[in-house]
Parts: C-alpha cells; structure tokens; sequence
C-alpha cells in the first residue's frame, strides 16, 4: 500500500510511507546480515516522490458478531443505479481496498461489482499487537470474514513494526530482531490458516521512511523477508509469500531511497528467491501511458517522463530482465500496487509536487488502468494485479491526494474508472 508525501521544494524527495513485510533469509542464519554494497545505476537528477497507498487505523470497534449473517450482495451499499453492462468476472484482477473504516460490506459489494477476484488489505502489524501477547484481532478477524464469506482471494500486505520491538519509537520500520516478524507472521498465519490465500512481506524498503531505525541495504531486507516467509510456511504451508515491492523513485541516494532497480538487483544478490512464491512490484505510471517508454522520442506527459522507474511498462519489463539475468524463470511478478491519479471531479487538490495528477483526465485514467490490466494478461510471468485504490476517497474525503486514485468519489459516487473496469474484458487469462 502507498503513501502520498510530496516533493521538498529545498532538494530531497520526501517520500511515502506503505505496508508489508517481504522475504526472509532464514537459511542463511544471521537475522541482521552485514550491508553489502551493490552496483547500481547513477543516481536521477530529479527529485521526485512516490505517490502510492496509506495504511489506515480502523476508527470502529469491529467485531466478528457484526457479519454473523451477510446479506446478499446489492448493485451497491450506496443506493446508485448499477452501471451496465453487467460486470465481466475477472478472477485474476484485484484491487486494494480498506476494510478497516467504513462499512467493509459495502466496500466489498463495491468490489463485487467489477467483478475481480482479489483484494488486498494492508495490516499494520503495531496497530495489532500492542504489546507482548496483547492483541487486537478484531478489525482483522472482520476484514477476513468478509472476504472468505464472499468468495474473494484476500492478499494480506504487513508492515510496520511496534515500538516495543524496534530501536527508536518511530513506527514505519523493521523491528530491531527480525525473528520477531518472523513470530508475528507465523501468529497471523496460524489465525487465518487457509482463508488467506498470500502474504506480502513489508512494503517499499528501499525508503528510509519504510525502513527507519535500519540500514537501506536489499541483503537485510532479504534477511526479514527469510524471518517472515519462515513464520508463514510454518503456519500455513499453502499460503503463498510475495516479497514487498520497491518503491519507484527516480532517487538513488541510499540515504532517501535506492534505485528500485538496484535494490532488485541487490535483493536477487541476497538471495530472495528461495524464499518467496512472487515478487512484488509497484509499476506507478505517474502521468505516462501503460503503453509509454522512458526513452521513447516523445511523451504525453509534461514531467515525471525522463527516468524508466516513472513509466509502468518499463517497471515490469526491467523487473523481468533482472529476474532473468539471475536465472529466475519460476516467479512472477505480483503487481501490488499501481495507479493513474486524477484530480479530475474531486474538488480542490494540493498538487505540489504530484502536478502531473492535474494532467490525467478521469477519462485517460479509466483507460490507462484498463490497459495496464490487459498488458498483465498479456505477459505470462505476470501474476495478479492490484489497482490502489477502490475507495479510499470514500474515507479520507476530497482534497487528499489519495483520492485521486480512487475509483470511487468521496459522495461514493462511481468515477469513469470504476464503470471501465466493470466492463474489462481480461485478455488471455487462463
């Protein structure tokens, strides 16, 4: 899940805080490895902000009594007309979606009304357990009800360590012994043995502000991944672990950020796939066309168009070249975020350092996500996909960056994207 944070005028990116926890390395003992340099390309001369999804606190007490009995799904919670055409199933789409503010049955209606397969649920580990063996389940045990009783594929993306397991009190870090993910991933594994279908471990560690406390280094954050995936296949052997996406940033510092591609690399050099069933990746096309290339003669967009990491095929075609330069022929790629923004019909928006927001129309959103799909059913070592965000705009209200992505408006109203959607025809899906 992603975070918005925009650009700092003076210099350095401020970049943006999401969820999960990826890939450990077990096997190869040490839980906090030694950073080991890695080659990478020269760092971007623009300064730039990953614009991807916020993990949200639930605001009401849920309880597993609420959804005892489901009602039947409806066009939509909301009360609107449902579009037409009927939706077209999509068992292998997804979407991130935030189950724990709002009703979550009128969420997943909205979900079933395009007709995906999958979702995804950010789960900040410290909001869950607050201390030693002091858990709150609740929010979590409702989030799952709910998918498994309406026949989605739920994908549980995990971050952010408590306090009381790491150095500093800042919460958007690993702990200070990665074993203690590994204790945590196998308790919430154990809970939801068999109705959680996947687990993403961490989210975009190639940002200081998703790895505070620890070393930017891809081999430790292989090494929490090893911890994580351990404590997964313990639990639930047939539960499948993706590793959590980098972040595309444009910024290669290794103090603000590293490269993504870099970090692949590095995270391959660590050994990460030995440890996980997919690799997660969050292919943002900032203002570009699915279609579009860094280096093509000319660009539709006006910036964020002169480095490969703000381009969505680039993304997933450099991805898979470093995954076949180390020999990786068995993973897919998991596309765990993705997204086109448009301020479009969502009332006055703060655009500072995300302006190209203001250059999508709602009209050129509904098609690049559509695109963007058909492009996943195309290439074979794609695996599922989820578009961020469904409904965010619904929670946190007009103005906020987030809700730029949504297929949803903040009156609940269905944005051109959503009906697109509905309508997709997937490509070439098995």
């Amino acid at each position: 899940m992603q975070n918005f944070y925009p650009n700092n005028r003076g210099g350095v990116a401020l970049l943006m805080t999401l969820t999960l926890c990826s890939v450990l390395v077990g096997c190869r003992g040490a839980s906090s490895p030694t950073a080991s340099p890695i080659s990478s390309p020269p760092p971007s001369q623009v300064e730039h902000t990953v614009h991807l999804p916020i993990v949200y606190k639930r605001t009401a007490t849920a309880v597993l009594e609420e959804s005892a009995s489901l009602p039947a799904p409806t066009p939509s919670a909301s009360g609107q007309p449902t579009p037409s055409p009927t939706p077209v199933p999509k068992p292998g789409y997804g979407l991130q979606v935030h189950l724990l503010a709002g009703d979550p049955l009128e969420t997943m209606h909205w979900a079933q009304g395009l007709g995906v397969g999958w979702v995804k649920q950010q789960v900040t580990w410290h909001s869950v357990e607050h201390g030693p063996d002091n858990f709150e389940w609740a929010p979590v045990d409702l989030a799952v009800e709910v998918c498994d009783r309406l026949g989605f594929k739920l994908l549980l993306s995990v971050v952010h360590a408590p306090d009381w397991t790491r150095v500093s009190e800042l919460e958007t870090g690993p702990p200070a012994d990665y074993a203690e993910f590994g204790r945590f991933m196998e308790q919430l594994a154990t809970r939801y043995r068999g109705r959680v279908v996947a687990y993403e471990l961490w989210n975009e560690p190639n940002l200081a502000r998703e790895w505070r406390g620890d070393t930017l280094d891809p081999a430790r954050f292989v090494a929490l991944v090893a911890q994580g995936a351990e404590g997964v296949r313990a639990a639930d052997p047939d539960a499948l672990v993706i590793s959590g996406a980098p972040a595309v940033t444009g910024i290669n510092d290794g103090v603000v950020a590293i490269d993504d591609r870099a970090f692949l690399r590095g995270m391959y050099e660590a050994g990460v796939e030995s440890w996980v069933d997919g690799i997660g990746a969050h292919p943002y096309g900032f203002a570009n066309p699915p279609e579009e290339r860094w280096d093509d003669p000319t660009h539709v967009a006006s910036s964020h168009n002169n480095h490969p990491s703000f381009f969505f095929r680039d993304t997933l075609e450099d991805y898979h070249d470093i995954m076949l330069a180390y020999g990786d022929t068995d993973h897919q790629i998991w596309v765990t975020e993705f997204g086109w923004p448009s301020t479009e019909g969502m009332g006055s928006m703060d655009t500072q350092g995300w302006e190209y927001g203001l250059e999508v129309s709602e009209a050129q959103q509904a098609d690049y996500v559509v695109r963007a799909f058909q492009m996943g059913d195309q290439r074979p070592w794609v695996g599922p996909m989820f578009l961020w965000n469904l409904n965010l705009a619904t929670i946190w209200g007009p103005g906020d960056p987030v809700s730029a992505y949504s297929l949803l408006r903040p009156d609940r109203s269905y944005r051109p994207a959503y009906i697109a959607l509905r309508a997709a025809e997937p490509r070439n899906e098995e």
